[in-house]
């Protein structure tokens, strides 16, 4: 709640419309998209996170807790490589490094935008 006078905080940026505004300023840019969660998950499926090639980013997919990697395969998706889905969860090796410990997993599509 705000108090009187107060302006409402600004609704967040949304991803697609971020990543057609860098397109039309002549950025790539790539698409991560929640596609399944299962047990404990801090986005809801469909959550998107838009990643700009200089690394700017619009939106999340999990809180912060596997960003990077998402981040990093948005990178090569920039550069070329074909789309993917990255799944992490609690039993994945990969999960524990890069902080997924919240007890579900997860699967997040990740391509570039053309």
């Amino acid at each position: 709640m705000t108090r009187p006078g107060t302006p409402a905080p600004a609704a967040p940026p949304d991803p697609l419309l971020a990543a057609r505004d860098w397109q039309d300023g002549g950025h790539r840019c790539a698409i991560a998209t929640v596609l399944h969660t299962w047990g404990s998950a801090p986005r809801p499926v469909g959550s998107k996170l838009a990643v700009r090639d200089d690394g700017e980013m619009v939106g999340s997919v999990s809180g912060g807790c596997i960003e990077g990697a998402v981040v990093d395969a948005a990178m090569r998706a920039m550069a070329g490589a074909p789309p993917q889905v990255l799944e992490f969860g609690v039993a994945d090796e990969t999960a524990w490094a890069v902080g997924l410990a919240c007890g579900g997993r997860i699967a997040v599509y990740v391509e570039a935008l053309h």
